[in-house]
């Protein structure tokens, strides 16, 4: 269901902190230009963690207009709290998205029964389509293959967010899972391992910035042609790490207030690169010719 490149996008905001709508609109009509497969707001990318829930909603609510059907719309609704993840899924739904990313729980670190019992609560009563987040580093508990296995046997949980940076977990995910059930790259710098391993796709920070040359690179990918797409992955390498020289979404943000896109306006507790990452930054850029 879900191949190719699903941008992860960012929140632009306005001087005042406010979401900047217009900005945002206009993100949403480059990515689609620049052939993207669909749009993820409100994900890590997103600043979720520092948006209200209102907020939340009126975000995907602007991605789901701008869009207007030209590509399938996966809404960040994850929350540590099971009942709360349902409930900005449903309102996901009503909104129109066509799928939610369910981050796993952080903070309380549930064990494996409840994680599966997490998500499928949220496949059960949310109403959307479950693309299940697991990313350890940020939540602090790696959901386990097995589990991952047992949730996949759900019609509606139909692909795991894979940012586990273990190329033998994706592995024995890939060679177990069932039929219909994708698994999708989180990282933008592994997207070739995983494609190459059977991967469908991957969840990107970099196509914010360059949605062609990501479309490109996917489409690659997707028609076998391995040689071509490993010349593109090591051209577009420097890029990819250029965009975690600081905690994402920072670089990135960074990156588009200097294209002139956005504002580079961040919600505490994220805040500006360093000078020395910023002139890094800039100097990669320029690299691409992006600057």
């Amino acid at each position: 269901m879900f191949k190719g490149v699903y941008t992860a996008l960012v929140t632009p905001f306005n001087e005042d902190g406010s979401i900047d709508e217009g900005a945002l609109r206009k993100l949403v009509d480059v990515q689609i230009q620049g052939g993207v497969n669909g749009l993820v707001p409100m994900g890590t990318t997103g600043e979720s963690p520092t948006v209200d829930h209102d907020e939340n909603i009126q975000v995907i609510e602007i991605v789901v207009d701008q869009a207007k059907k030209r590509v399938p719309i996966i809404a960040g609704t994850g929350s540590n709290s099971t009942e709360e993840a349902v409930r900005m899924t449903r309102r996901a739904k009503d909104c129109g998205a066509d799928a939610t990313l369910q981050v796993a729980p952080y903070y309380n670190k549930p064990n494996q029964e409840g994680f599966y019992r997490h998500f499928m609560e949220v496949a059960d009563k949310g109403g959307l389509p479950v693309i299940v987040y697991n990313i350890p580093g940020r939540t602090g508990k790696n959901i386990e293959n097995s589990t991952t296995l047992r949730l996949a046997r759900h019609s509606e949980i139909v692909a795991v967010k894979e940012a586990s940076g273990d190329l033998n977990q994706v592995m024995d995910i890939i060679a177990q899972k069932p039929e219909g059930f994708d698994v999708l790259s989180g990282d933008d710098n592994l997207i070739y391992p995983f494609m190459a391993l059977g991967a469908a796709g991957v969840i990107s920070v970099a196509s914010n910035l360059i949605p062609d040359q990501m479309s490109a690179f996917l489409n690659q990918l997707l028609a076998g042609k391995y040689q071509d797409a490993l010349k593109t992955h090591y051209r577009l390498l420097p890029l990819f790490k250029a965009m975690f020289i600081d905690t994402n979404p920072i670089p990135i943000k960074a990156a588009l207030a200097m294209t002139g896109s956005i504002k580079e306006v961040y919600r505490l507790p994220m805040c500006s690169l360093s000078i020395e990452n910023k002139q890094k930054l800039q100097g990669v850029l320029k690299e691409f010719a992006i600057l």
